[in-house]
């Protein structure tokens, strides 16, 4: 019995898969999508699949995988999709084929909590106000119970709490074989069962800093596994970038300062006066922060000269020369007391590590890199490639092992062409099969799209004040129920703030902002929705809330984007984007920004329509989606939705949305 036969069968109407599943509807989208992953595995092939909204990618992957009997590798996204993915979606599969298989779990090492820092963080600073304390002393009675030492159990833990640099370890920080709990380390028993698992689920970033550092375990992994699955694949690049760059932190300076002060007061203390030693590392990184003056935090400056734009150069060069000098300093110290603990050696590698960057950040970039210096809290110094296109195809596709690997890459948007150009080209696949599947939702019966015509163009300063004035208007016709996504945190901010006042007096609905509360606890209250006696939600994000977030049902029936999606025109990565494109002939507007625009949009969209039950409308506030020549090429890369004119038919189509039971019938 070949693979393709096996998959067509658990797919069928009463196959295996719908004898397991309560809600299994056989869909003719997934079983092309399952065939074609089949076939690319008995052919050793790499796939592209596009795979729409409600196309059930996942147990598309899935099936054929698990029947082809081969080892598997499955990234995805995030670590909450790999939660769900290694939580829920593998087990009901396994259990439904009849399978013998053992599937294993591996994050990054800041998943897990590392027992020798634990031991070690009462010392630390961060742990000196009576509520850290507190939460310290729950991970530690949890830490002598938990197995796999995810923090993802503890679901008290806030993500950005700052206990988590203090109880889990880096790479730069980790003290490997020498350290006194090597035996229990949890990083290191979730890497031996992931090399003896049948099914690893690892996420992107986790991929992408093996490619480049080769420390997390993978190294060995890899190349045991013929089948390797990037499921969210739209993520890879912009992920990969990330990793096969180089960054300089004033945050990774003062971690090594915190971490430096810790170990020699508790190891060391009185051989040497570590308060100095430290005291100029700080001083180096905070001088460094210090040149770029007031800038606007979360800006970022082009670099494309000896030093970022509007910063003097001799200024500079002494910054980064100071903390290089602090670095040798701190590593002259460490040598005298190296042999006392392992601590102090990885501590010497560190600070190496760091002066060799920040030596190289005083030279000109590498050819066919872009630089630039993100200003925060910390400021951050990147060098990154363009693209992931040649490590793709010389660390994976071109190796003896790629060549005979199943390589499968999905996910809901991948492009606007045929081709799924936005994803191959710089992913460096553009040899590889390439399938488009469908959405098997009625979107022209299920989902509208309204753009204003009246508001303010986006650029000015009324244009937000009118998109939240409209939101709350739409908003209470329907309860709640209302989505709003900005295309920056400025936007985000303005909006939320202007929602919150307005319905602080009115009582009648509950405004929900990104960063208010961790991203679960927000998800979970807006799913909730006016659920028992509870008001109706509006909740108002950017960023990673236009991707990866589920409201089927009611909960979600509106949809408001602020204006389109397109990059900002000043930022490094899309200048130096735009530059390349410009340099081989191409228009860097339709070659790079309408490209960007159309992916973002069709994200977005994506949010309304989760089920073959879900109603709703998405509101585009941006005039130039329906004047402009252009606009008609971003509404083909969205859903096929009926078209409302007027804010009397979304008032109407609002009104029937909040009748139980009613199926809207949309204006032709």
């Amino acid at each position: 019995m070949n693979l393709a036969f096996e998959v067509k069968a658990a797919f069928a109407p009463a196959g295996v898969l719908s004898r397991a599943e309560d809600h299994f509807v056989s869909r003719s989208g997934q079983t092309d999508m399952a065939l074609a992953v089949a076939h690319a595995i008995e052919h050793a092939e790499t796939l592209v699949v596009e795979a729409s909204t409600g196309v059930g990618k996942t147990f598309s992957y899935l099936v054929p995988a698990l029947l082809s009997g081969e080892r598997v590798l499955v990234s995805t996204a995030t670590k909450a999709l790999q939660d769900q993915l290694y939580g829920r979606d593998l087990p009901r599969l396994v259990q439904a084929l009849g399978v013998l298989v053992s599937t294993a779990l591996l994050k990054g090492r800041a998943s897990y909590v590392c027992l020798h820092r634990l031991s070690m963080a009462r010392h630390e600073s961060g742990t000196a106000d009576k509520s850290a304390l507190r939460s310290l002393a729950k991970i530690e009675q949890w830490a002598q119970t938990t197995k796999t030492g995810d923090l993802a159990e503890l679901p008290g833990l806030d993500e950005r709490s700052p206990l988590i640099p203090l109880i889990t370890s880096t790479r730069e920080n980790c003290l490997g074989s020498q350290c006194p709990q090597f035996k229990n380390c949890h990083v290191n028993l979730a890497r031996r069962e992931a090399m003896a698992a049948d099914v690893v689920v690892i996420n992107h970033h986790l991929f992408f800093a093996d490619l480049t550092v080769r420390e997390s375990g993978m190294a060995e992994l890899l190349p045991s596994v013929r089948i390797a699955i990037f499921d969210e694949a739209h993520q890879l690049n912009e992920t990969g970038v990330q990793f096969l760059g180089e960054n300089l932190t004033t945050g990774q300076l003062l971690d090594f300062c915190r971490d430096l002060l810790g170990a020699g007061l508790q190891l060391a203390r009185g051989l040497l006066d570590w308060s100095i030693v430290v005291g100029n590392c700080e001083r180096a990184a905070r001088d460094l922060r210090l040149c770029v003056g007031q800038s606007y935090p979360g800006a970022k400056l082009r670099w494309t000269e000896l030093a970022p734009e509007n910063l003097d150069h001799a200024v500079w060069e002494n910054a980064l020369d100071g903390v290089s000098a602090a670095l040798d300093e701190a590593c002259a110290a460490l040598d005298t007391v190296s042999e006392i603990a392992p601590d102090f050696v990885r501590l010497h590698e560190r600070a190496v590590v760091l002066t060799e960057r920040a030596k190289d950040f005083a030279k000109s970039a590498k050819p066919g890199f872009v630089r630039w210096v993100d200003v925060g809290t910390q400021l951050r110094l990147v060098e990154s490639p363009l693209t992931i296109a040649e490590a793709v195809k010389t660390r994976l596709l071109s190796t003896s092992e790629g060549s005979s690997k199943t390589w499968i890459f999905t996910s809901a948007t991948l492009g606007e062409d045929e081709a799924l150009s936005w994803f191959t080209q710089p992913c460096g696949l553009e040899s590889a099969h390439v399938l488009r599947v469908g959405s098997p939702f009625d979107y022209p019966n299920q989902a509208a799209l309204y753009v204003p015509q009246n508001f303010p163009k986006p650029a000015e300063p009324a244009h937000l004040e009118k998109v939240a004035e409209s939101a709350a208007r739409w908003a209470r016709t329907l309860g709640g129920r209302t989505m709003i996504l900005t295309t920056t945190l400025r936007a985000m901010r303005l909006i939320g703030n202007l929602l919150t006042d307005d319905f602080e007096t009115t009582g009648d609905l509950e405004v929900l902002v990104q960063g208010a509360l961790p991203k679960r606890v927000l998800i979970e209250r807006f799913r909730s929705g006016n659920a028992g006696g509870q008001k109706g939600c509006i909740l108002v994000a950017s960023a990673s809330f236009w991707e990866g977030i589920d409201v089927p049902g009611d909960s979600l029936q509106l949809v408001i984007i602020d204006k389109l999606p397109f990059p900002p025109p000043n930022d490094p990565m899309a200048e130096a984007r735009s530059r390349a494109l410009e340099a081989q002939g191409q228009n860097a507007f339709n070659g790079y920004f309408l490209p960007e625009a159309a992916i973002a949009l069709k994200q977005g969209a994506g949010r309304l329509i989760r089920r073959e039950t879900d109603q709703g409308v998405l509101v585009v506030c941006d005039g130039r989606l329906a004047s402009m020549g252009y606009g008609k090429r971003l509404i083909r890369a969205m859903p096929p939705m009926k078209k409302l004119f007027t804010e009397d038919e979304l008032i109407a189509q609002l009104q029937i949305l909040t009748k139980p039971g009613t199926t809207v019938c949309w204006p032709s």
